[in-house]
């Protein structure tokens, strides 16, 4: 999924961010995630192009020039209204290869909508589950984010088993009113609770 779940349609957000972080590299669980530019297009266009990501939504990206111009857009780090803080990170392996990529929308509320895309070569592996684990603990450090929510389709149960993993539950009706949910679609929350001392 390159593309990014927001809050904008959720009717009590209205703060905007004044200050726009640099993103981070981080570093842990012999994983680095590298903060998402369109230098990274050429690699992750040969990991998104992996049609097995796409069994259950979105498709491949059309061309690198294309992914190339979306990841450039992406540096500005925000929404064009200022009220979300967008970060991604491609994940690199001990390897020296790419195997994708974790992003979060974050907004000033101190809410995170988080999703990921791993190549099908590295699945089961615990790898996107490590990179999900250390943006989490980065989330809640760094950006004091409180409530972290993911949208995935029912019928995909290897993102459903990651979240799981992390601490994610399937989140009350109250948590996500007035958002826009498609009727194969569920919502997965998680607090931080000690993620703040993890990472």
């Amino acid at each position: 999924m390159y593309w990014r779940r927001a809050f904008d349609k959720h009717s009590r957000l209205s703060r905007k961010w004044t200050t726009i972080r640099r993103v981070k590299v981080l570093i842990a669980s012999n994983l680095v995630l590298e903060p998402q530019g369109a230098a990274h297009a050429g690699e992750m266009f040969a990991v998104l192009s992996d049609r097995a990501i796409y069994e259950f939504e979105n498709a491949p990206p059309v061309s690198e020039a294309w992914l190339r111009e979306r990841f450039s857009k992406l540096e500005a780090r925000h929404s064009p209204d200022g009220k979300e803080q967008w970060l991604n990170w491609v994940i690199r392996l001990p390897s020296g290869k790419l195997a994708g990529y974790v992003q979060a929308t974050v907004t000033m509320d101190g809410k995170a909508h988080v999703a990921y895309e791993l190549a099908s070569a590295y699945w089961g592996q615990g790898v996107g589950s490590r990179a999900v684990t250390i943006m989490l603990a980065h989330l809640a450090r760094d950006y004091a984010v409180t409530e972290f929510f993911a949208t995935l389709k029912v019928a995909n149960h290897r993102s459903l088993k990651l979240l799981t993993r992390n601490g994610f539950a399937p989140a009350s009706i109250s948590q996500t009113d007035g958002w826009s949910i498609e009727s194969d679609e569920r919502v997965m929350y998680r607090a931080p609770d000690q993620l703040a001392g993890a990472g």
